[in-house]
């Protein structure tokens, strides 16, 4: 075979591997695009036209690639010259590897490009698309969970510059560039639950999720396996492929344990073993795992008798009580109403205004339901009052029961009605929780939901209280 017949025979056999290079990919795979010099899409098989949402191949020609194939890159292999060999591309189904090649003349000018998407047989060629799948699902999953576990509150929500309220800032804002255990105190209603969020969004794990637990919401039997997961099967009952408990959703983040006064006490070992030791269990398993949590409690338990009880551990209260924060009531905070108050009435989406009188009246209130009860208060004289301008009247009505602060009595003004403040505050309670269930028709369940209550804290109050079940 001379030379020129030689070179005419492998000009033959390389046009022919050519096409059928290009038959075997474009029959085997998902779609087939091809795009002229402007991204302009010149050819399109039927089965890719329908996987984008087309009727046929014929509506997408003369369309710019991307406004058929969002996402598509077949416009920088026109652009550049080069190819992409092997990629992903997102699709409204699921995820394809694909192919990108420029298309060259006889000049070897770039004159447009062919896309292949390789789904079906030459699935195979990739092995990396499974894990890209698993990578991709892992990815929704924890974007998922993180949604549900960012915080809404920063140290911007805890409104005041009293003396006391700036001071719990300032040791807030410190305990959040550390990883020690913070301890919240102080009663129910003054805003622990914002404190710890806001200690969370400011530290070093704020990109990780915040998980609460309040011990008091959750039944005793139960709250183990919130609190630690359980293994497969682990009880009558327990789901089969096992439950991730608090801790391990909270891995890497921030836990914050509410009511932690509340927590029984073979449960106090456990978590003080977490916080010793970085370590755990979940019901039912022996597999140990490790924690990597930061621990924010709060109470509005006296701990300190507790523990004279018996009812709460005593060196789980040390290893807590490393960074406490007192959080003051709202009498002794007086000075932040007019804020607190306005701040509110605008997260209420409400136009009123209080004037004068009904500052000076909120003032000598002693709230012993706190910011909680404030908002209520508001909430009510706003869905109550015809007048955009709240007066001292409308601010009685709402608040019922008016429980006066106790303070040094100039000789001039009369003095007030004696009562302590423990007496005022029972009378209080009891007065909001009879209400409220009447309000419920008595169900217990409902009006602990509606005051913010766990269950059994409901039960407990209730009793110390005096109040039947049946009211």
């Amino acid at each position: 075979m001379n030379p020129t017949e030689s070179l005419k025979d492998y000009k033959r056999v390389r046009t022919l591997a050519i096409r059928s290079l290009f038959e075997i990919i474009e029959q085997s795979s998902e779609g087939t695009v091809i795009v002229d010099r402007d991204a302009n899409i010149v050819w399109m098989n039927e089965r890719y036209a329908r996987r984008f949402g087309l009727n046929s191949a014929q509506e997408a020609i003369g369309r710019a690639c991307e406004s058929v194939i969002p996402g598509s890159l077949l416009r920088e292999v026109v652009r550049t010259g080069r190819p992409i060999l092997l990629d992903m591309q997102d699709t409204p189904k699921e995820p394809m590897v694909v192919m990108r090649l420029p298309i060259h003349d006889s000049a070897g000018a770039v004159i447009g490009a062919i896309g292949f998407a390789l789904f079906d047989e030459l699935r195979s060629l990739s092995p990396m698309l499974k894990r890209y799948l698993s990578m991709q699902e892992e990815l929704a999953s924890t974007r998922s969970l993180l949604r549900a576990r960012q915080t809404r509150y920063n140290f911007a929500h805890f409104i005041g510059t009293s003396r006391a309220s700036l001071e719990v800032k300032r040791r807030a804002r410190r305990s959040a560039s550390a990883d020690s255990p913070v301890l919240l105190l102080g009663e129910t209603g003054t805003g622990k639950e914002l404190l710890a969020q806001a200690i969370h969004g400011a530290s070093p794990r704020a990109h990780k999720a915040f998980v609460s637990i309040n011990s008091a919401a959750i039944p005793e039997s139960l709250l183990e396996a919130e609190f630690f997961g359980t293994a497969p099967g682990a009880f009558t009952g327990a789901d089969r492929k096992g439950r991730a408990g608090k801790l391990q959703i909270a891995q890497g983040g921030t836990l914050f344990l509410d009511e932690i006064g509340d927590m029984p006490l073979p449960l106090q070992s456990k978590l003080l073993r977490v916080l010793q030791e970085k370590e755990y269990e979940p019901v039912g398993s022996n597999e140990v795992m490790q924690s990597d949590v930061r621990i924010i409690a709060a109470t509005s338990m006296d701990l300190e008798a507790a523990i004279k009880r018996g009812e709460f551990r005593a060196d789980l209260y040390y290893r807590l009580n490393v960074l406490p924060i007192q959080v003051p009531p709202l009498r002794e905070r007086l000075d932040d109403l007019p804020a607190l108050s306005e701040a509110i009435l605008e997260e209420l989406r409400s136009q009123h205004e209080l004037n004068r009188d009904a500052l000076d009246l909120l003032g000598q209130h002693a709230w012993p339901g706190n910011i909680r009860e404030l908002r209520n208060v508001l909430e009510r004289t706003a869905l109550l009052s015809d007048d955009l301008l709240l007066t001292a009247a409308d601010i009685r009505a709402a608040i019922g029961t008016f429980t006066p602060v106790t303070r040094a009595l100039n000789p001039h003004q009369e003095p007030l009605r004696q009562e302590t403040f423990s007496q005022a505050r029972a009378r209080f309670d009891r007065h909001l929780i009879e209400t409220t269930l009447a309000q419920c028709d008595g169900k217990v369940v409902e009006a602990a939901e509606r005051l913010g209550l766990g269950r059994s804290t409901l039960y407990k109050k209730m009793v110390a209280l005096g109040i039947a079940e049946s009211q």
